[in-house]
């Protein structure tokens, strides 16, 4: 009788815990999972003398298009590099879940076995990301063949520059920078801004308006909100004086009607989440040089490529939640 009264408390309790506080428990921490994605590049590195950065950069670049496109599954593993059934076994052959990579390669498949299991299995992330290394390494292993490679592989120039400059910040920076970012605008500055997205603009014709405008005083320094690499920079008859960063999300981000640039800005160059790139101004709605039919302000966009087409959208949600957690780092201080 004592025994089964403790069983009965015991799964009271088990029924009592919170099913997604147990979840919390079990989930890795982001700079454990940067570290174990590390490891593996450097352990595929070790064995087909492709770069680490490439490898992240590849596996970064399939991660931040995967939830955007429909051909592929939503769910997604600890690597983000996908290959199709028929890819990966075969197109020919009538087993798509094949493992066997000596019948993989009998029916013209890609897949490979990495770890040395005697399997080579799509659903293993050692054998995917040493599947995609051996293909760049048939190309070469310096820069020039590596793009080479990546062009056969996507048939898109887009697609070759964003994994490029992905490379160039993980080279730089390391594979912790993903999620960091920063609010546009210092916050000891005086600034207000709204959700704007969507609403109706006339200039140069009718057309929605694809950003959060933040005003703010001429001159206030404007800040890259991540790490990434410029694209554009200069005059816009609509934005003004703007900058284009592409970031390792594969979003663009658009800073307009700026009143100048910092420094010696230009595209190709890294910058870092924080880092002052211009300042606020009015420029726009003209020629080069227009100036002042409007409040000085920011006009901040956010813009997703898919890797086949891209888009805008609501980048207000976004920076609340960088502004809040700007300021609870500051208090911590």
């Amino acid at each position: 009788m004592k025994r089964t009264v403790i069983f009965i408390l015991l799964l009271l309790f088990c029924l009592s815990i919170d099913p997604d506080l147990t979840k919390a428990n079990t989930q890795k921490k982001p700079e454990d999972i940067y570290n174990e994605r590390l490891a593996l590049y450097k352990k595929v590195e070790a064995i087909t003398q492709i770069p680490w950065y490439y490898l992240g950069a590849i596996d970064q670049y399939e991660r931040s298009t995967r939830r955007a496109r429909k051909d592929i599954p939503k769910e997604q593993g600890f690597i983000g590099i996908y290959f199709s059934p028929r890819q990966w076994a075969g197109p020919l052959n009538p087993e798509l879940n094949d493992t066997n990579a000596k019948t993989i390669q009998f029916f013209g498949g890609i897949g490979l076995d990495g770890n040395g299991d005697g399997l080579a299995d799509q659903n293993d992330d050692e054998d995917v990301l040493f599947t995609f290394a051996n293909y760049i390494a048939d190309f070469g292993f310096d820069k020039k063949n590596i793009k080479i490679a990546l062009w056969e592989y996507y048939k898109r120039d887009k697609a070759v520059g964003i994994i490029i400059n992905n490379a160039l910040l993980f080279e730089k920076y390391g594979l912790d920078i993903v999620d960091k970012h920063a609010f546009p605008v210092p916050l000891r500055w005086n600034y207000s801004y709204r959700s704007t997205w969507g609403d109706r603009r006339g200039w140069g014709g009718i057309r929605i308006h694809e950003g959060t405008d933040i005003f703010a005083g001429y001159g206030t320094p404007v800040r890259s909100t991540s790490y990434g690499v410029i694209e554009l920079k200069g005059w816009n008859k609509y934005g003004g004086w703007r900058v284009g960063i592409r970031d390792l999300n594969n979003n663009y981000h658009y800073y307009a009607h700026l009143s100048g640039f910092e420094g010696k800005l230009k595209p190709g160059q890294l910058v870092e989440a924080g880092e002052v790139i211009g300042y606020v101004g009015s420029s726009g709605y003209g020629p080069p040089g227009t100036s002042g039919k409007f409040p000085p302000h920011l006009h901040y966009g956010i813009y997703k490529d898919n890797g086949m087409t891209e888009w805008s959208f609501d980048p207000y949600p976004s920076l609340r939640n960088w502004e809040r957690q700007e300021r609870q780092q500051r208090k911590k201080k």
